[in-house]
C-alpha cells in the first residue's frame, strides 16, 4: 500500500484532539510535515506527534515538493485564502468544515482544484461513518417509508468560558454556534434527503460579537418533507455536548442520541410496524477512516466520499439560514 506524503497548515485544537490520531490510524498516511506561525508550537507538535519536518511559515510548507496532500484547520476566515494557494501548487486538499463561508467561495475553490487537476474535499469526518452509513441505508431499504421530517441538535459548552481569544466566538474569524456545529445538523439533513429546500425560516441569539450562540432553523423540501435544526453553544454546568437526531417516515421513524465523530459500539432505534428495535454498529475512528478515503482517492482514482456537489448544496443552505437571520 502506497503512502500518501501530508502536510497539515496550522496547528489547531481539532488536529491535536481529532484528526493527527485518525492520520496515525490511516496506514496509508505519512504525517511529514506541519507549519504554524508560532514557532514553540510548531515545535511542539514536531516533537509530540512525531511530523517529520515543521515550517514558520504556510508557504514554506506548501513548496516542499515531497508533499501531496495537505490537511487545512485554519480558523474559517481563512479557508478560502489558503485552499487557492495550495491548489495553484498543486496539493490535493482536506479542508475543515465550513470549507467556504458562503456556496460562492466554496464553488470558486472547487473551480480552482479542477484547473489545477487536483482533489478538494470538505472534511466532514462523521459522514464517513459506517453508522451513518447504516442509518441511510435504513432509509433507501424503506425501513421507515418516505421521508417526512429530520430533526436534529448540537449543543456544547457555553461561550462565556471559552473567551475572545477562541475563534468559536469571534466575529473576524466567522465563528458562531452555525459555522461550528450547526453544519452538522444541516448537512445530515442534507445527506439523508438529497435535496435542497425550497423555504427556510430562522431565529437566533447573538453576542455583543456578533456570533450566534444559538440558531434554530426549520426548513421545507421539494419533496413535501421538513426538517428542523437546532444548535447552541450554551450549556452549563456538567454538561459539554449533547447531540440528537430523529429522522420520520411514513412507516415509522429512526431516533438516536450518539455524538457527531463518536466511535465504539453505537446504537440507534427503529420504531416501525409496531415493534421497537435496537441496532448496534461498530465504528471505528472517523477521522481515521476520513484520512484513508482520501488518500485512496489519490492513490487509486476513488470519488471523493464527500462530493463537491454535496459540499455546495450544503453551503447554500448555510448561507439562506444566516441570511435569515443576519448573522
Amino acid at each position: 500500500m502506497r503512502k500518501v506524503t501530508w502536510g497539515m497548515l496550522g496547528t489547531a485544537t481539532i488536529a491535536k484532539r481529532n484528526t493527527i490520531a485518525g492520520m496515525k490510524k490511516a496506514p496509508n498516511c505519512r504525517l511529514y510535515a506541519v507549519a504554524g506561525r508560532n514557532p514553540e508550537k510548531v515545535d511542539e507538535y514536531v516533537n509530540e506527534y512525531g511530523f517529520e519536518k515543521g515550517y514558520y511559515s504556510y508557504d514554506e510548507l506548501l513548496d516542499d515538493p515531497e508533499i501531496e496532500a495537505v490537511y487545512i484547520p485554519l480558523p474559517n476566515s481563512l479557508h478560502y485564502e489558503w485552499v487557492l494557494k495550495a491548489v495553484a501548487k498543486k496539493k490535493h486538499i482536506l479542508c475543515e468544515k465550513p470549507m467556504g463561508l458562503n456556496a460562492q467561495q466554496s464553488e470558486k475553490m472547487i473551480a480552482a482544484a479542477k484547473e489545477n487537476g487536483v482533489i478538494l474535499m470538505e472534511a466532514f469526518a462523521y459522514l464517513h461513518s459506517p453508522y451513518i452509513t447504516a442509518v441511510k441505508n435504513e432509509i433507501k431499504a424503506g425501513t421507515i417509508g418516505k421521508l417526512t421530517y429530520i430533526d436534529s441538535a448540537f449543543f456544547t459548552r457555553g461561550y462565556e468560558g471559552m473567551g475572545l481569544s477562541n475563534i468559536r466566538v469571534r466575529r473576524d474569524t466567522f465563528g458562531g454556534a452555525l459555522y461550528d456545529i450547526g453544519c452538522y445538523c444541516s448537512s445530515l439533513t442534507q445527506w439523508l434527503l438529497e435535496e435542497e429546500p425550497v423555504s427556510v425560516d430562522a431565529a437566533a441569539e447573538f453576542t455583543d460579537q456578533h456570533i450566534d450562540i444559538q440558531t434554530t432553523a426549520i426548513m421545507k423540501y421539494p419533496s413535501g418533507a421538513r426538517a428542523s435544526i437546532c444548535c447552541g453553544m450554551c450549556l452549563g454546568g456538567e454538561s459539554n455536548r449533547i447531540a440528537r437526531f430523529s429522522i420520520c417516515g411514513s412507516k415509522g421513524m429512526i431516533s438516536s442520541t450518539v455524538m457527531f465523530n463518536a466511535e465504539g459500539d453505537l446504537e440507534y432505534t427503529i420504531a416501525a410496524g409496531g415493534k421497537i428495535e435496537t441496532k448496534t454498529v461498530s465504528t471505528p475512528d472517523n477521522y481515521g477512516l476520513e484520512i484513508e478515503q482520501f488518500g485512496r482517492c489519490i492513490t487509486d482514482g476513488e470519488e471523493p466520499f464527500v462530493s463537491n456537489e454535496f459540499t455546495v448544496m450544503n453551503a447554500k443552505v448555510v448561507e439562506k439560514i444566516h441570511k435569515t437571520i443576519g448573522y
